[in-house]
């Protein structure tokens, strides 16, 4: 049997202002973790990159998602702010709230989809 659909929802805010899958996971791994770093190696990432994200997201919002705080005896860390708390519930409000209003839609593309035989 195939795997269920899956959605992938991108919102386009402008050029270079977008809040997607990724993002979001790199968030929800930040704050399981306490770590760019950590989320970034969950993801397989490199911390550039996952700071980059970050950097990204923290510009497009009125308050920071993310704030770091610099290394010491015990190293630094990073926490999802309660602004960033926020932006990830409703983007995953929003996903789950899509996937029930399309799955009619989903169902009736499923109906006119070839037969695929398992084990290709």
């Amino acid at each position: 049997m195939s795997e269920p659909p899956r959605y992938r929802i991108r919102i386009v805010f402008g050029p270079e202002e977008m809040i997607g899958p990724g993002k979001a996971e790199l968030l929800e791994r930040i704050a399981a973790t306490g770590s760019i770093a950590a989320a970034g190696r969950e993801m397989g990432m490199s911390y550039k990159r996952a700071w980059q994200l970050v950097e990204t997201l923290n510009a497009m919002f009125r308050e920071p998602l993310v704030l770091r705080s610099r290394g010491g005896a015990r190293g630094g860390g990073a926490a999802v702010t309660e602004a960033g708390r926020a932006v990830l519930a409703e983007y995953r409000a929003l996903e789950a709230e899509a996937e029930r209003a399309g799955a009619p839609h989903v169902g009736r593309l499923q109906a006119l989809m070839r037969d695929i035989p398992e084990g290709t």
